[in-house]
């Protein structure tokens, strides 16, 4: 294995070597590895994507660590260019004050900050707010913009210098992050450190129930090195002097759940929806090797109509774009084989990735300016947890006898 992928062979939650492997999708490039013009000839490294199952916590997570460096200092996703995630994430910092009684003027810390849009509706709320963010680029945007963000990789050292320098966090999160982080204990560490004793961590990550049950298995990329479950979720926050006291299931991702903790012996009860979760993940046999086993013929099944779709429209001699290039998409050309020979362009509404060809595939990412200029005739949603804004945006498209072609979470074609 190269020096910048190493696989592991112990649980990232408990440390138990117990692991089972449940699933092997193809070998992909970075999600996010998109690239100029003039590299667009050149092949790029892929690394695999094998997951695994812990006999002994029941966590479920990717075999093989790429070097963060290399996914991370460069990124190009930006939450503030979605105005539904720009919703979600005010919703989700009125929730939080409202929810666990934040004061004003209370420090908000959030790791993996991005561009500050969660910080932002804090902010807007009377709390002062600190970001950490590892992309250099983003990083300095935000601060810019002013939400203080400091480029790096958050741990116990950088937790002790914002408690030295700012006091105690009335509130952290950790949003679509908690599931890119390989060393997950020095970062809870960090956490502990930080947290004020009546404060709360809060994160968001994609719920491997709705993995599961959706057939969303384009959500498993090197970035995402865990899929989280509340059950192994206990154990590991009890292990770090936390507690579990709420397990909110949330829309965005295709099916996300919001983690909620506090310092074990907080002010806070412990919510029912602890207990609901932990009975639905038991009643689909999420604790089961078996179960997750099976799960790859599901997404077999899915990949087969999905490019027979495809296959037979460019039998027709129909030109075929995909609309939205997410990390997702990665996995899901990948793994089904849907290249440039069934695709022509892709169009995309963030200013970092159009000009640039898509990872590995190596598919023109541009403008959605493109589909009135080039007219294609069918549209595949890559981005498909945004498809009816995607589709309702884009009538005109609908209305002059294009189709849209959803894949996830099953196969749709309208």
């Amino acid at each position: 294995m190269s020096t910048i992928c190493r696989r592991r062979d112990d649980c990232r939650l408990c440390g138990g070597s117990r692991l089972t492997p449940v699933l092997s999708l193809a070998a992909t490039p970075p999600a996010n590895a998109f690239v100029p013009a003039g590299l667009a000839g050149q092949p790029q490294q892929r690394f695999p994507l094998d997951v695994a199952f812990c006999e002994d916590c029941r966590h479920v997570q990717l075999m093989d660590v790429v070097d963060p460096r290399l996914l991370f200092e460069h990124y190009v996703y930006v939450s503030g260019t979605s105005p539904l995630f720009v919703k979600h994430f005010d919703d989700y910092a009125g929730w939080m004050v409202d929810r666990f009684g934040i004061a004003r003027e209370g420090l908000a810390v959030d790791i993996g900050s991005n561009d500050g849009t969660l910080l932002k509706a804090f902010q807007a709320r009377g709390l002062r707010v600190q970001g950490i963010d590892p992309a250099m680029e983003i990083a300095e945007a935000a601060s810019q913009a002013g939400i203080p963000t400091i480029n790096g990789f958050f741990g116990p050292e950088l937790a002790a210098r914002i408690r030295a320098e700012q006091g105690p966090a009335a509130v952290i999160t950790a949003n679509n992050v908690f599931a890119h982080i390989d060393d997950l204990a020095g970062v809870m560490d960090g956490v502990r450190a930080l947290l004020a004793d009546d404060g709360v961590l809060a994160f968001e990550v994609s719920y491997l129930v709705d993995v599961f049950e959706n057939t969303l298995f384009d959500t498993i990329y090197h970035e995402h090195l865990d899929y989280h479950s509340v059950g192994p979720l206990v154990p590991f926050l009890a292990a770090r002097g936390l507690e579990l006291i709420e397990a909110v299931r949330v829309p965005s991702h295709g099916g996300s759940i919001r983690i909620v903790a506090q310092p074990r012996g907080g002010r806070h009860a412990v919510g029912a929806s602890v207990a609901t979760a932990l009975e639905e993940e038991t009643r689909l046999g999420l604790d089961r090797a078996d179960t997750l086993q099976a799960f790859g013929a599901k997404i077999a099944a899915v990949g087969a109509e999905l490019k027979g779709v495809l296959t037979a429209l460019k039998a027709e001699g129909k030109r075929i774009a995909g609309f939205g290039a997410p990390a997702k998409a990665t996995t899901l050309m990948y793994h089904f084989g849907i290249g440039p020979e069934l695709i022509d362009f892709i169009v995309d509404d963030s200013p970092l990735k159009q000009g640039l060809f898509s990872p590995g595939m190596h598919i023109p990412v541009v403008p959605s300016s493109a589909i009135a200029e080039s007219k294609p005739d069918a549209l595949v949603v890559l981005a498909w947890n945004f498809a009816p804004s995607i589709i309702e945006k884009n009538a005109a498209f609908r209305a002059g006898g294009g189709q849209f072609i959803v894949p996830l979470p099953r196969v749709e074609v309208i």
